[in-house]
């Protein structure tokens, strides 16, 4: 069953082309689907049954397992199986019969944007490491990146000129995404007056965003500056760097933004994703029916 693992994720990095982080997680999620097989005696995935899948899910349920971690457990299990079947490894695909529904989708965490403000607040501009900060988080609102794309932004993909900003998103696939006033004027006081001194041209290669040892950003760093800001303006919320990017579809669907809009800027490829954050706040939407609708 190993081998199978081995060989569907080298077709998804060479033939589909699917990023580090997606590999790295899907080979995590397929071999915890394994060690639950081999707890349930069932060595060959031709013995498989949806029970098995729904069993597997109870018990992450029970263990560890978020939404947004369930519906990546999911994707993984339905591409691996659907692998499995194209090239007849087994006879039969039992996930076919499990709709992707089953996975409860929780709405994520939204910060107000009163509490945007505060965190965005928070940092010293004054201070070296203070002005980054401010200017990374003022980008992680104005944008909404994931932080994989943060990480990787280059001073060569700002074109501030134009008022925006070139990503490279999941699947090395690359967007152009708008960029507010507010966040182009503290990135361009970081880049002034704070990276030169963090900059080690060794090191850097062209990254934004640099360490203390004049390096890319790590995840683990990018969430401690988070928590750390978060945690000084008060908020109570659990707030980690996809908040930002939460809030940040939010506000602009609320303000009234076309879903197809957000959908691009966001990357997703499927518009079903983006979805989800129509459903956060259904008292808003109800007002706007009532104030807009001829029948309201």
């Amino acid at each position: 069953m190993e081998q199978f693992v081995k060989e569907y994720l080298t077709i998804l990095k060479l033939e589909q082309n699917r990023s580090d982080n997606t590999i790295y997680s899907y080979e995590h999620d397929l071999k915890k689907f394994l060690l639950f097989l081999r707890k349930k005696n069932i060595s060959d995935l031709n013995n498989v049954v949806p029970k098995n899948i729904w069993d597997f899910f109870d018990d992450r349920e029970n263990i560890e397992l978020k939404s947004s971690t369930s519906a990546r457990y999911m994707s993984a299990l339905r591409g691996f199986f659907k692998y499995l079947y194209s090239q007849k490894y087994i006879q039969k695909n039992p996930i076919r019969e499990i709709s992707s529904t089953i996975i409860s989708r929780k709405l994520p965490i939204v910060l107000s944007f009163e509490e945007i403000e505060k965190i965005l607040s928070a940092p010293d501009p004054e201070d070296l490491l203070g002005c980054r900060d401010k200017a990374m988080l003022e980008l992680f609102y104005s944008s909404g990146l994931r932080v994989s794309e943060l990480i990787s932004l280059k001073i060569s993909d700002l074109f501030f000129k134009d008022e925006v900003i070139r990503v490279l998103g999941k699947g090395s696939k690359q967007r152009i995404i708008p960029v507010g006033n507010s966040a182009i004027e503290w990135i361009t006081e970081y880049l002034v007056r704070s990276r030169p001194s963090l900059e080690k041209k060794l090191k850097s290669e062209n990254h934004v965003f640099l360490s203390q040892r004049g390096s890319k950003l790590s995840r683990m760093a990018i969430w401690k500056i988070v928590k750390r800001y978060t945690t000084e303006a008060g908020i109570q919320k659990e707030v980690h760097p996809h908040t930002f990017r939460h809030s940040f579809a939010t506000h602009l669907l609320e303000g009234g933004a076309d879903l197809r809009a957000v959908q691009e800027m966001l990357g997703h490829a499927d518009i079903s994703t983006t979805q989800i954050y129509t459903h956060i706040d259904r008292e808003y939407i109800k007002q706007i029916h009532k104030d807009f609708h001829p029948r309201g």
